[in-house]
């Protein structure tokens, strides 16, 4: 656990002219990464505003490298945000100081507030996450926006209508006609809410039903996603022969919150091996070239040698980076070889991970959204958690629809990729569906454009 100064006010000059300063709040270091593609989009804007930050979760390192002054105290909990933790998670929290913290941070926001009104600028609240956020919105005094990112009417309904749930309690769900609680929609239609960014079209249009200012403008979850190489718009003779002679690509992703994600690795690695065993032959799924690539993607605050030691424990080699039939361009990867099977380590070429994969298997929160957004296919196990437990899993094929394919066991994997691939017309179903689902690139931009407009 840490805990971080506030920065004052005066201490960071940020060039503009405008009258205008805004407050970001995030609950999450992905939604403090959400914020932040959004501001880089903000301070292109003409008459952009001075901008702040208080991250609510944790110490708020995506701000620090935008230059982004925080205004309060910031502290990482033990749990790393309660959210999807259990209730032994949130009592740690509280014993590690989280009321206190949070009634620091409501105090910082409404200081701040009284501060730069009375310095004679317009002060407005951007809130990026769920209820907290935009709860310490409200309770600022100021006119506010609300970015949810955690919420979509897809847990519930797709757009044939809600979903057959099984159990008591989960029919109780959509008590209140939508994801978002009573009390959620009436933060979101106070007069002081300016503007609701929904994660997907279907959640828009049932906020719209009670007159809350949804805007439908994308998911900025998948922005910034573009690879090192340039996207091939168009297929050629010689295209469609290259892509029936190379291999195989899968996308490991197996989450960034330690320790669980060194666990959900001995899962992936065991679907790995069994994969490798079954598509021994030539000729497996439209590919000739009998070859398996997989791509782990890796987050930066994993030990890496420590998924090296898993796989020399299952038999892998490590080889040299050219051997591998796909190459990426992180020098300092890991390439391992087993049978016809390539495995690459690499903690920098995300983007390039995505894009390349054919399939996923994964489990991971973000990193599979953002997969399947582009409009591919990601197996799914049940871990342990805290984060990726079977509730979780089994939600995440709510949200994700036929784009994700939930596998209890990892020795399963194969078995569903193969009738997978004998499905042409489901594989294109699930292209269609996950770019739906996610929304286009370029959200952030137009959220920030909307912002000026209605700030």
């Amino acid at each position: 656990m840490s805990e971080i100064s506030p920065v004052p006010f005066t201490e960071k000059i940020q060039f503009t002219t405008s009258n205008l300063r805004l407050l970001v709040l995030s609950n999450g270091h992905g939604e403090d990464v959400i914020a932040v593609r959004i501001l880089k989009e903000l301070q292109q804007q003409k008459s952009a505003p001075e901008i702040f930050a208080l991250p609510l979760v944790g110490e708020g390192r995506a701000y620090k490298n935008l230059d982004i002054p925080v205004i309060g105290s910031v502290r990482s909990m033990p749990s790393g945000g309660f959210i999807y933790q259990d209730a032994k998670q949130l009592a740690g929290d509280v014993r590690s100081g989280l009321l206190k913290l949070t009634l620091n941070q409501l105090k910082a926001i409404r200081r701040w507030v009284k501060t730069q009104k009375k310095s004679g600028y317009s002060p407005k609240i951007l809130a990026v996450g769920d209820i907290v956020p935009l709860l310490f919105a409200w309770l600022s005094d100021s006119e506010y926006a609300f970015v949810g990112t955690a919420k979509s009417e897809y847990y519930l309904r797709d757009e044939t209508g809600w979903l057959k749930r099984d159990t008591r309690a989960a029919k109780w769900e959509g008590w209140s006609g939508s994801v978002y609680l009573p009390w959620e929609r009436w933060l979101m239609s106070r007069k002081r809410c300016k503007a609701v960014f929904p994660r997907d079209s279907l959640t828009t249009e049932i906020l719209n039903q009670w007159k809350i200012p949804a805007f439908d403008l994308g998911n900025p979850m998948m922005d910034g996603l573009n690879p090192s190489f340039p996207l091939q718009n168009f297929y050629t003779t010689d295209t469609r022969k290259q892509e029936i002679e190379r291999p195989l690509r899968i996308t490991l992703l197996p989450g960034s919150r330690t320790p669980e994600a060194y666990k959900n690795w001995e899962k992936i690695t065991i679907a790995v091996s069994k994969l490798i065993s079954t598509f021994s032959n030539q000729d497996f799924v439209g590919h000739t070239s009998g070859n398996l690539v997989f791509l782990a993607a890796i987050a930066p605050g994993l030990d890496r040698d420590t998924l090296a030691k898993t796989l020399k424990n299952q038999g892998w080699n490590i080889v040299s980076n050219q051997e591998s039939p796909v190459k990426i361009p992180d020098d300092q990867a890991l390439t391992f070889k087993q049978d016809n099977g390539y495995m690459i380590l690499t903690q920098s070429a995300y983007n390039d991970c995505l894009h390349l994969g054919d399939i996923a298997i994964a489990m991971a929160g973000t990193a599979t959204e953002q997969f399947v957004g582009l409009g591919k296919p990601a197996f799914i196990i049940p871990g342990n958690g805290p984060q990726f437990t079977p509730s979780f899993a089994e939600a995440q094929t709510r949200l994700l629809g036929s784009s994700v394919i939930l596998v209890e066991q990892p020795t399963e994997v194969a078995a569903e990729i193969q009738t997978l691939f004998a499905d042409p017309d489901k594989l294109h179903t699930i292209a269609n569906n996950g770019r739906k689902r996610m929304g286009e690139p370029g959200a952030a931009k137009r959220i920030a454009e909307c912002l000026m407009k209605n700030f």
